[in-house]
C-alpha cells in the first residue's frame, strides 16, 4: 500500500478557470500566483483544462502558445510541479462521427491536445477527461426527437466502433509523446456516454497499449455507478489491465470536498492498496461555463486576486480544507487492518 506521506495530491484549476488563455501574459501572472499559493499549501501538482479553440483554429499555433506559457511557469519557479490536462471533445471535434472528414478533424484536435499535455506535463504528462464522445451532445433522430434507453445504447455502441481506428492513431501519438491517456466516464444527465468505468474498459479492451486507461471520478461513481460491488469489480478489472491511471476526488455537488457526501471508506479501501497514481482534488467553481452548463445555483467561491472577497468562502480556504480532508481520510484507511 502506498503511504499517505508519499501520496501525490493535485489540485484542479476548475476552481479558477476553464481557459488558461496562454496568449495573455497578464493572466499568466494570476495563474502563477494561484500555483504558488497551492504549492505552498502542500499540493504537488495541478490539473488544467485545455479549452477548445473557438470556431476551429491553428493547432500548431496553439501548441506554440502553450510552450510560451510553460516558459513563464518555469521562469516564475512553478514549472517544476507536474501539470496534467483535462480535455473534452466537442460536436465540431467528434472522433465517433460517422463522417470520415469530421473524425480526421477530431483526431488532429486530440493530437494537438496530447502535444500540449506533453509541453505542460513533462515526465508525468497525463491527459484525462471526456475525450471519447463529445461532452453533452445527446443524439436525436432525423426528426429531432431525443434518443434514449435501448436505442441510445445501440447508437453509442456503433459510435464506439466507429471511433476505434482514429483512437488507435491517438494512442500511438500519445505513446510517441510519452503521454498517458485517461478517459473519464461522466454521469448520464451530463452526457450520453460513456457513463460508467465498465463502459470505458469495454471500449479499451481491443487496445493492447496500457497508456490508454481510465480516470475514476468519485462524483461520477457515486451518481452513476451501480453500487459498491460494481465499483470493486471495475477497479479490479482496471488494475488487472494496468488502466487505472487517475482518481478525481470530487463531491457529488462538485463543490467543497470537506464534509461532502463521499463514501470515503468504500472508495479508498478499494483504491489505496492498488492505485499508484495521483489523486486530484476537483472543485468546480460557479464560473462560466460551469455555472450554466452544470446548472449551479450555489454561490461562487471567491478567487483571491480575481474577485472581491465575499462571505461565501475563499477558493484557497476550500482548497486547504479539501487537502486536509483527503489526507485525513487516506491516513484513516492506511491505519485500518
Amino acid at each position: 500500500m502506498t503511504t499517505t506521506s508519499s501520496r501525490d495530491i493535485y489540485f484542479s484549476f476548475f476552481m479558477f478557470t476553464a481557459d488558461l488563455r496562454p496568449d495573455d501574459e497578464a493572466y499568466s501572472r494570476t495563474l502563477i500566483d494561484h500555483c504558488r499559493v497551492l504549492k505552498d499549501m502542500g499540493y504537488t501538482g495541478f490539473d488544467v483544462h485545455i479549452a477548445a479553440p473557438p470556431g476551429g483554429g491553428d493547432h500548431a499555433r496553439e501548441v506554440a502558445s502553450y510552450v510560451e506559457l510553460k516558459k513563464r511557469f518555469d521562469r516564475a519557479g512553478v514549472g517544476d510541479v507536474p501539470f496534467t490536462t483535462n480535455v473534452g471533445t466537442t460536436q465540431r471535434y467528434d472522433i465517433t462521427s460517422p463522417y470520415e472528414e469530421q473524425r480526421a478533424q477530431a483526431l488532429a484536435y486530440l493530437k494537438s491536445r496530447v502535444d500540449i499535455t506533453a509541453v505542460l506535463g513533462g515526465d508525468a504528462a497525463m491527459m484525462s477527461g471526456p475525450f471519447l464522445y463529445p461532452y453533452g451532445v445527446f443524439p436525436v433522430t432525423d426528426d429531432g426527437e431525443p434518443i434514449w434507453s435501448d436505442a441510445l445504447q445501440d447508437v453509442m455502441a456503433q459510435r464506439y466502433v466507429t471511433a476505434r481506428s482514429s483512437f488507435a492513431e491517438l494512442v500511438e501519438h500519445a505513446v510517441a509523446k510519452n503521454v498517458t491517456l485517461a478517459i473519464e466516464p461522466v454521469k448520464n444527465w451530463e452526457t450520453p456516454g460513456p457513463n460508467m468505468v465498465s463502459e470505458v474498459l469495454d471500449f479499451l479492451e481491443s487496445f493492447e497499449s496500457s497508456p490508454a486507461g481510465v480516470a475514476v471520478d468519485t462524483a461520477q461513481v457515486v451518481m452513476e455507478s451501480r453500487g459498491p460491488r460494481s465499483f470493486r469489480r471495475d477497479v479490479a478489472r482496471a488494475v488487472a489491465q494496468h488502466r487505472l491511471h487517475y482518481v478525481h476526488v470530487s463531491a457529488p455537488d462538485r463543490g467543497a470536498v470537506e464534509d461532502a457526501w463521499i463514501p470515503w471508506d468504500v472508495l479508498l479501501r478499494e483504491l489505496e492498496p492498488v492505485f499508484e497514481g495521483p489523486y486530484l482534488v476537483e472543485v468546480f467553481n460557479a464560473i462560466p461555463p460551469f455555472d450554466a452548463s452544470m446548472r449551479m445555483s450555489r454561490r461562487r467561491f471567491w478567487r483571491p486576486g480575481e474577485d472581491e472577497p465575499t462571505p461565501y468562502g475563499s477558493a484557497y480556504d476550500v482548497a486547504a480544507a479539501a487537502l486536509a480532508t483527503l489526507r485525513e481520510r487516506l491516513a484513516a484507511v492506511a491505519a485500518q487492518p
